[in-house]
């Protein structure tokens, strides 16, 4: 049966030599056989998959992120037109849980669902508009992007008495690392150990901008794992950093087991400024406090109180927020992601 190594193999024969770890890694991931568009059974977010992201957790952050849409929505004039793009949408998690909470501009909106993975996108509800690609006009709206950035394929350099870039070749059944000098990105240190690496993000620029440029009045929020400077990265393991994972563990080298294990990386903002500041940077405990998870933690209890000797379906999703709160807001675990904003007015 073809896999992804199959696929990496072919591209480095077409090259007639080893190919960047950008495209190793955009292989491994998206290609053909790759983690997120292969097999039924890796891949997928939620308790039965590989990961949990936070719209996973339960309805709450939806809820939550409502209203930020209702705000955003009140504060552009509430246009008649008005769209939401949810970016990385996965199986449609997202969005199940915001129109659950039916916000007040439901009747403005449209909602699109990206999400590169066909058969991740069979799973989307029909009240989404399911494509496979940003749109590229958004007049009025908000792009989500929630743990997308994270999994988007990077340049990977060592330091090798100066910096170097890494490109996957392969050797018999395994695929190993070349070294090839090149023109290292500004923003890196000139003078660190042998032997340190560091990520350039400019699949994650490159989607920053051209989102940017589609969006003529509205913002972006984007929910991930970040590091404020890259430097920050240079006192640790890569393997602090540069992680894989396959049903809710640690997986293998990232070269290894391509297809099978997913691949993933701190978001460096400094690298998301060279594109352009942000308008707001939270984390994401303050960005739920500040559009009231607490007040619907509330509410959960006094519904569930009030119904408790006869709980039904509605007072059991309610009782829930207390727990789903907790996990969301976690400093140890969720409630440390960082939440990063633009504005376009």
């Amino acid at each position: 049966m073809p896999s992804a190594a199959d696929d990496i193999r072919a591209a480095i024969a077409v090259e007639g030599g080893p190919i960047s770890f950008r495209q190793f890694m955009e292989l491994a991931l998206y290609g053909p056989h790759g983690f997120y568009s292969g097999d039924m059974n890796v891949g997928r977010a939620g308790r039965r998959g590989d990961f949990i992201t936070s719209p996973e957790v339960g309805p709450l952050f939806g809820t939550v992120v409502a209203r930020m849409i209702d705000n955003e929505w009140g504060r552009m004039g509430k246009p008649s037109s008005f769209t939401i793009v949810d970016a990385g949408a996965g199986p449609g998690t997202l969005a199940r849980s915001i129109f659950s909470a039916k916000p007040e501009c439901r009747d403005a909106m449209t909602y699109i669902a990206v999400e590169t993975s066909a058969r991740q996108r069979e799973m989307h509800p029909d009240f989404v508009v399911s494509v496979g690609e940003m749109p590229t006009t958004i007049s009025n709206g908000i792009v989500i992007a929630n743990e997308l950035l994270d999994n988007l394929p990077f340049e990977l350099w060592v330091f090798d008495d100066g910096w170097r870039q890494a490109y996957v070749d392969a050797a018999g059944s395994e695929f190993v690392e070349v070294l090839k000098r090149g023109e290292a990105p500004l923003l890196f240190p000139t003078s660190v150990p042998h032997g340190t690496r560091l990520p350039w993000q400019n699949t994650a620029q490159e989607w920053l901008q051209k989102t940017l440029d589609s969006l003529s009045v509205g913002s972006i929020v984007v929910f991930d794992y970040c590091t404020a400077i890259t430097a920050q990265l240079v006192t640790q393991s890569y393997r602090d950093w540069l992680r894989t994972y396959v049903a809710h563990n640690r997986g293998a080298h990232y070269l290894r087991q391509p297809g099978e294990q997913d691949i993933t990386v701190q978001v460096l903002i400094d690298q998301l400024r060279v594109v352009r500041e942000p308008d707001a940077v939270r984390t994401q405990a303050q960005f739920l406090d500040r559009w009231g998870i607490y007040d619907l933690v509330a509410e959960g209890k006094r519904v569930w109180e009030e119904h408790a000797s006869q709980p039904n379906l509605e007072a059991m999703r309610m009782r829930s927020r207390v727990s789903e709160a907790e996990a969301l807001m976690d400093p140890h675990g969720l409630g440390a992601f960082t939440v990063v904003e633009w504005v376009k007015n």
